[in-house]
């Protein structure tokens, strides 16, 4: 397959979408600037022609994705997606831990990947849940999950907490979403459509609007860690859940118990550090936490 200025039509939407582009199906100026800039960033000509090196390095290696998709016994379709080797420990140890984090970046999960490959680092999660975009224009990625790296393997994703063993013996997701939203914007600016707003009841960590976790997301993140408790054997019912069982959205502040690793299970990043804010208490994750 091969795109260019002029191209029109669905695989030209699934471009515009992985490229965080306004997805109208025409390969304009604006599309050919965008393919340009990111080949430059990738090592490749930039012609601004989508050929078969450029597609190769924007999606995964097999032609056939339905080869890349495992459906878990929840009915959770999670696409395999690997880092290259030297991106991750290879391990494997036992898991014990299972983190939810957000991503730092938009509603793509692929570009959270890639931006993993090209920082030179380990710092990762096994897993990458994608979203709606802020702009309320696309939902091409929500919920879409997909796999980083193997199975057993680790990388660093808990920054300074008080026991290391946490980041080698721990499966982390990072959902999508920008976090807290002040004055209809995020962190970096960016404007937030309404649709993708909510209000809390109370402030939390000192902010009562976030950038919403779509219904897809928490139906897709059940799922999820149904299938890791299972996988892994790890009572995900264990800490956070605890937590909001008996102190509601207050269950998401930082726990003591989390950052020493003393209490073995699921928590978020906000249980391990005081000055993260990923994830927060929206009313429908609470609810859904509490159901499982």
């Amino acid at each position: 397959m091969l795109l260019k200025k002029g191209s029109r039509g669905a695989d030209v939407k699934r471009l515009q979408s992985f490229l965080g582009l306004t997805a109208d199906g025409i390969f304009g100026p604006g599309t050919e600037a965008a393919v340009k800039k990111w080949q430059t960033e990738n090592g490749l000509t930039a012609d601004g022609i989508v050929g078969p090196k450029t597609w190769a390095k924007m999606e995964p290696t097999s032609t056939d994705a339905s080869e890349n998709i495992h459906q878990t016994k929840e009915g959770l379709a999670i696409e395999t997606h690997f880092l290259p080797k030297g991106e991750y420990k290879e391990g494997p140890t036992p898991k014990e831990y299972l983190f939810l984090h957000h991503t730092a970046g938009w509603h793509n999960p692929y570009n959270v990947i890639r931006a993993w490959d090209r920082d030179n680092s380990t710092i990762a999660t096994e897993f990458v849940m994608g979203g709606q975009s802020i702009k309320g224009n696309n939902d091409d990625y929500d919920g879409h999950v997909l796999h980083a790296f193997p199975e057993g393997a680790y990388a660093w994703h808990l920054g300074k907490n008080g026991n290391q063993r946490m980041h080698t013996h721990s499966v982390g997701i990072e959902v999508c979403n920008f976090g807290y939203v002040k004055n209809g914007k995020t962190y970096a600016g960016s404007t937030v459509a309404d649709s993708q707003i909510v209000t809390l009841s109370e402030p939390f960590k000192g902010h009562r609007t976030w950038h919403r976790y779509s219904d897809q997301q928490i139906e897709n993140l059940r799922k999820f860690i149904l299938h890791i408790a299972e996988r892994d054997s790890i009572d995900v019912r264990v800490g956070l859940i605890q937590e909001v069982k008996k102190y509601g959205a207050k269950g998401f502040e930082f726990n003591e118990n989390a950052f020493y690793g003393k209490t073995k299970g699921m928590w978020t990043h906000t249980n391990t550090r005081k000055d993260k804010f990923d994830m927060f208490p929206q009313q429908e994750l609470l609810d859904m936490l509490v159901d499982l």
